[in-house]
């Protein structure tokens, strides 16, 4: 088979060839020469160099020109002005995906005040993988490679037409065909030999930005102004020092762009991304995010004012948007924050970018090209950063990123500790196996190293490190190769971090607080930088809970309601009333993912319930009530690092699975009394869980309704009080029965009264017996240190013995009226004597028991002086011994009922970060 013959100016070559185009000549010795070059005025010079064996049995050469850099110049040299009159603007691929766009982008360029302007941009939007991919069809000899390439020339013909006209477009367009041309025969030899070297791939992936480039400098000429292009592989040069890195020779960049210069002068320079040229001129590239490497460098080599760098984002983030729905936008960045973050995964730049701008404190500002009006976020010197930031650096944390899909690798054995050289074997070996340690943890007794790998690297990792140590395995001075797989690296940056004591403390709190177990933790003596690994599933999680706890966000918390009856309906009414408020005023954000009924549930996902038509939204999206499901709906969010189940019933049932609940980090409020006056040893895992750990069970109504009679009680008991008796009218019901059992009027009256009005329940009896009382009084016995069970405590029921029987309430009502002489004597005795009947409860902590009974009062007593539905709680402590602690107020009504579980919700908001 005959090799493609390329014909370059007089001379043929039998070559893999490299077009022959006015953007790029590289130069090499020479074996010939010429006399002249239709672009250039100058000699050139050529050479041949070898490219790379392409099978066994041939070799492909290529000879290649470049006008010669060290040649004489006929006009006089221009000098290139450097320093602040520069800025330095570059566009990725996003910004120059279409025709449209690149009109923007000159547009910025040319309303940009700077005084003189370089440009950078990069391949138009998929260009520069369309490019690999041709090459990756041409190794395996896939003939597609040539309609692949035509949809690359159509893309870029149809742009140029779009935007160039004239002479121009003529140009342009031939100068692409003659490109594509050269490519397509460059493929073909690909194509023959099955193979590309990585000079030639990374020759043929640079092509985009070589069109982008003409293309944009010639629609800002259009406007009448002076532009030059620049392809970058005559000017910066770069030294390879990895298969994924190289380093950039700036004397000799600066020797080149002083030259280009003189012969391009000009005020606005569009320059080619991602492409550059090795000290041998083999044209190479940057590698990926390699556009922004190029205009740092620039910034550098001009000295210029400040980089731009243009993308679709308004900024820098304090978290993942994608992960952290309230993440906000940095105003500024350290060059060590913004490297640090880059580092662990956020969408910042890439960590080597930083580094040219560094040397001469040339900030960087990352802006989003569709959104003006944002100033984005400024990468500088920490002396730079002024008072935009004080709101978040006042928390010393500026941002938090995550790496995913990663493992620790843990090595210990009392063997290690002060045998010098073990951790230097250790990653010596991984280095072996090409893995990449993300972060290292060792103890101070050195008993054990920890470090995390990319998981798809740790079976290598572990493979070598068995092998190394099996030695020591087997003698027992290692215990242990582990390997912990599924793990997420968290990282919390800021530079005000260093020397502030408690943001460890913090960190660690919130998650805490969101039941997070933290694997393993890093820090560095910089305290830039505090790294932890949790597992995978909890990423997201912890991710939310700490950027919530440093207030970068709302406090967040998903919850679940259970039982939309009167109260809890009552209670969803609140919060869609106080939602923006408590958003706007207190950064609370409390998202309603569920509500469950006895027969239906609606549930939503992390945007929550639109609690304002959520009855409506229930007819038409309601399904079958599922406790199961709903709780996993509820508390399965990982976007949402809090959850809170509110039980509005008064179900037994319910009330069962708040220890399985608080055991997965799900808090709990309630007004369901079954849990706390339930089994004694029920209530005691409970509480032990809640002081045990951050998982909060908040109970306050289920004694005085929206009264604050647990929390007194508590303030009481933490402050060193030692109670002597609690004494109250415990029921809103009864209250308002005995308030208005006076005067002669009939019990069977009044109570008939109070259930038209709404204050029994369905059932009268319900409240009759003294049951509810009775469990409220157990509450209190417990919660002041009596182990007590429901059963202990002696109850007066007022309901009739007769009709504890009746088979409904109406019957019961009826028959009523029949035993109103009892009460009606106990009536009259107490007025006889001054004194009023009033139906309590008492907690006597001094001889451990309670009970509740039917009690007369003087009428100055304030247990006498209570009207309507109020409920009186009387606190005898050794500090108010004399004069009880009176607690007074509204104890029954659904208003107030809801507006007590409301409060505990705001207290847990309070305690997982909110202002108090």
């Amino acid at each position: 088979m005959a090799l493609p013959m390329v014909s370059l100016g007089s001379v043929i070559f039998h070559s893999l060839p490299i077009p022959h185009t006015s953007h790029f000549v590289p130069r090499f010795p020479c074996h010939c020469s010429l006399s002249s070059h239709p672009s250039s005025s100058h000699s050139l010079r050529c050479a041949e160099r070898r490219y790379g064996n392409y099978s066994s049995e041939r070799q492909f050469s290529v000879c290649v020109f470049l006008a010669d850099v060290s040649v004489d110049i006929a006009v006089e040299e221009k000098r290139l002005p450097k320093g602040e009159t520069w800025s330095v603007h570059k566009f990725g691929g996003t910004c120059v995906g279409n025709s449209s766009r690149i009109k923007n982008v000159a547009d910025i360029i040319i309303n940009d005040d700077s005084e003189r302007k370089i440009v950078v941009v990069s391949a138009m939007s998929k260009v520069t993988d369309m490019m690999y991919d041709l090459i990756d069809k041409a190794q395996s000899r896939d003939e597609s490679y040539v309609s692949a390439l035509d949809v690359v020339l159509e893309k870029h013909s149809s742009t140029a037409y779009d935007l160039i006209a004239g002479e121009d477009l003529a140009a342009f367009l031939s100068q692409l065909h003659q490109d594509i041309s050269d490519l397509k025969a460059m493929l073909q030899a690909i194509y023959i030999a099955g193979h590309a070297t990585e000079s030639f791939t990374e020759f043929v992936v640079g092509h985009g930005e070589l069109w982008s480039a003409q293309m944009l400098s010639l629609v800002i000429k259009k406007q009448g102004i002076d532009c030059k292009w620049m392809d970058a592989r005559e000017v910066l040069i770069v030294k390879p020092t990895r298969s994924d890195r190289v380093d950039p020779d700036y004397l000799e960049s600066e020797r080149r762009l002083e030259k280009w210069y003189s012969l391009n002068p000009s005020d606005v320079i569009v320059a080619t991304g991602f492409i550059a040229s090795t000290p041998q001129n083999i044209p190479t590239t940057l590698k990926r995010d390699g556009s922004d490497f190029s205009a740092a460098i620039m910034g550098a080599l001009f000295k210029a004012r400040q980089v731009t760098i243009w993308t679709d984002v308004d900024g820098v983030y304090s978290a993942d948007p994608r992960k952290v729905a309230d993440a906000v936008i940095l105003k500024t960045l350290s060059y060590q924050e913004a490297w640090e973050m880059s580092y662990f995964g956020a969408n910042v730049l890439h960590p080597r970018t930083i580094t040219p701008v560094i040397q001469y404190g040339i900030p960087i500002i990352i802006r989003n090209i569709f959104n003006l009006s944002s100033s984005g976020t400024m990468i500088c010197h920490p002396s730079i950063i002024d008072d935009e930031d004080k709101l978040i650096s006042k928390n010393y944390v500026k941002g938090f990123a995550t790496i995913d899909n990663v493992a620790l690798v843990n090595v210990e054995g009392t063997g290690m500790a002060g045998v010098p050289g073990t951790a230097s074997a250790i990653f010596s070996a991984v280095k072996e196996v090409g893995a990449n340690v993300i972060m290292i943890s060792q103890a101070s007794s050195e008993h054990s190293v920890c470090f995390a790998v990319p998981e798809k690297e740790v079976k290598a990792v572990a493979e070598v490190l068995q092998s190394l140590f099996h030695g020591a395995l087997d003698a027992g001075r290692l215990s242990q190769v582990a390997i912990l797989p599924n793990c997420s690296i968290l990282a919390a940056v800021g530079q005000k971090m260093a020397s502030t004591p408690g943001v460890s403390a913090t960190l660690f709190e919130a998650l805490a607080k969101a039941n997070i177990n933290v694997r393993a933790v890093a820090q560095g003596c910089s305290e830039y930088n505090i790294t932890i690994v949790v597992k995978r599933e909890d990423s997201i999680k912890a991710l939310r809970a700490v950027h919530s706890r440093f207030y970068l966000s709302r406090t967040t918390i998903a919850m679940g309601i259970i039982g939309p009856g009167l109260i809890g309906s009552t209670l969803i009414d609140q919060l869609s009333d106080q939602a923006a408020v408590l958003k706007d005023d207190l950064n609370i954000d409390l998202r309603v993912m569920g509500i469950m009924g006895s027969k239906l549930m609606l549930l939503d996902d992390d945007k929550g319930i639109n609690l304002e038509k959520w009855r409506e939204l229930r007819e038409e999206k309601g399904e079958v009530a599922n406790l199961e499901k709903f709780v996993q709906n509820v508390h399965g969010n990982h976007f949402i690092p809090n959850t809170v189940l509110v039980d509005c019933t008064a179900d037994s049932v319910i009330a069962s699975n708040y220890e399985s609940w608080l055991c997965k980090g799900i808090h709990v409020i309630t007004p369901n009394k079954k849990a706390n006056s339930g089994p004694l040893d029920e209530y005691l895992k409970l509480r032990a869980l809640q002081r045990q750990s951050y998982t909060h069970y908040f109970y306050e109504a289920t004694v005085g309704a929206g009264l604050p009679i647990i929390s007194t009680l508590r303030g009481l008991l933490e402050t060193g009080d030692r109670i002597l008796q609690i004494e109250g009218i415990f029921s809103g019901t009864l209250s308002y029965i005995f308030n208005n059992f006076k005067d002669g009027r009939l019990f069977s009256e009044v109570v008939a009264e109070a259930k038209d009005a709404g204050y029994t329940e369905p059932d009268p009896r319900d409240d009759l017996s003294g049951t509810d009382v009775a469990r409220k009084v157990i509450i209190l016995a417990r919660e002041s240190g009596l182990k007590l069970e429901l059963c202990d405590i002696p109850v007066e029921n007022l309901v009739p013995e007769p009709l504890r029987g009746s088979t409904s309430a109406q019957e019961f009502m009826q028959q009523l009226p029949k035993f109103d002489e009892e009460l009606a004597e106990k009536l009259k005795d107490a007025e006889s004597g001054g004194e009023v009947l009033r139906y309590v409860g008492v907690v006597d902590v001094r001889n451990r028991k309670g009970v509740v009974e039917l009690r007369r009062y003087k009428k100055d007593d304030p247990f006498a002086q209570v009207s309507g539905s109020d409920n009186i709680i009387a606190f005898t402590t050794t500090r108010y011994k004399t004069q009880p602690l009176i607690v007074r107020g509204p104890g029954a009504g659904a208003q107030v009922t809801a507006a007590g579980i409301f409060s505990d919700i705001l207290r847990l908001a309070s305690y997982l970060g909110a202002p108090s």
